[in-house]
């Protein structure tokens, strides 16, 4: 039987170490909706500019490429593998970039995902180019599927209009890169920001569902998903990570630090509205804790 790395009090934010690869075929749960941030393949000893300082662009051994082949054969194993553990209305959320994007898109589709949308998040802050060779590199894709072409799925159509000024949301969306108080436990070099994560989930999930992330990184996921009252099931195989993500639940277990995040969470149209929405929303009963069975 698996033996999480860490179990919060709470039962609703759960962490494993390990290769996503191996890890995932060894328990039964089915998902509700998956958020992955796999590996972009940038690491090419390139440069940028963070903090007004050139740094190199590598983020270690696990983002290095090792060819389109690697790519594919990678990106198509563990899309194969969560695709399992999704209920059939389940949906996914893939980030990425120029460098993933389009594998991770085809192999959807041959996997037989249905694609909802291409969401571009076009971040307010993006660092500039110093190379002046190029346009700034200011967005980033997430692709949203469905598992299956013919089973329907979750749409908070109504609320995303409501955060849109009674609007259609549409798929581009201008939110900020990460904020120095996300990085209040430490730093992860691929972290998202919770405005964007709290908008994905919102959109497509109900309360209590389960959230499985299987490239968890600081567990901004997790985050998002407890502080939005969902269930949280994180994999990653470094542990530094997952030492600042157990740290960042904890530290939204307290009560007056929670309710600050979620009123400096970016997309809403003033501090109290997403506690609003929390409080409108519908209730709904899922399994209450994730348990571990041995295939």
């Amino acid at each position: 039987m698996i033996i999480p790395y860490f179990k919060s009090e709470d039962k609703n934010f759960y962490l494993l170490h390990g290769n996503t690869m191996e890890i995932l075929p060894q328990f039964e749960h089915k998902f509700d909706m998956v958020f992955a941030d796999p590996p972009y393949f940038l690491s090419n000893d390139g440069l940028s500019i963070q903090s007004g300082k050139i740094v190199s662009v590598n983020k270690g051994k696990w983002d290095k490429s090792k060819g389109l082949d690697y790519v594919n054969d990678f990106n198509r194993q563990w899309l194969s593998l969560v695709r399992d553990k999704m209920k059939d209305d389940a949906t996914i959320w893939i980030s990425g970039t120029m460098h993933n994007i389009f594998s991770i898109g085809q192999i959807l589709q041959d996997l037989g995902f249905k694609i909802l949308n291409i969401i571009t998040w076009e971040k307010t802050n993006p660092p500039p180019n110093f190379s002046c060779r190029y346009f700034t590199y200011s967005t980033e894709q997430i692709i949203w599927a469905r598992k299956s072409e013919k089973v329907s799925h979750y749409f908070n159509y109504e609320l995303m209009k409501k955060l849109n000024n009674n609007k259609q949301m549409n798929d581009v969306w201008t939110l900020p890169a990460i904020a120095q108080w996300e990085k209040s436990c430490g730093k992860h070099p691929t972290q998202k920001p919770l405005s964007v994560l709290t908008r994905l989930i919102l959109a497509s999930t109900k309360p209590n569902s389960w959230i499985l992330d299987p490239f968890a990184g600081s567990s901004t996921t997790g985050v998002a998903a407890n502080l939005l009252d969902r269930k949280f099931l994180g994999i990653d195989q470094e542990k530094e990570y997952l030492e600042i993500s157990k740290n960042r639940k904890l530290e939204i277990e307290n009560l007056h630090t929670a309710v600050s995040y979620k009123r400096k969470i970016k997309g809403f149209n003033n501090e109290d509205e997403l506690q609003l929405c929390l409080f409108e929303e519908p209730k709904v009963d899922y399994a209450t804790e994730l348990i571990f069975k041995k295939l």
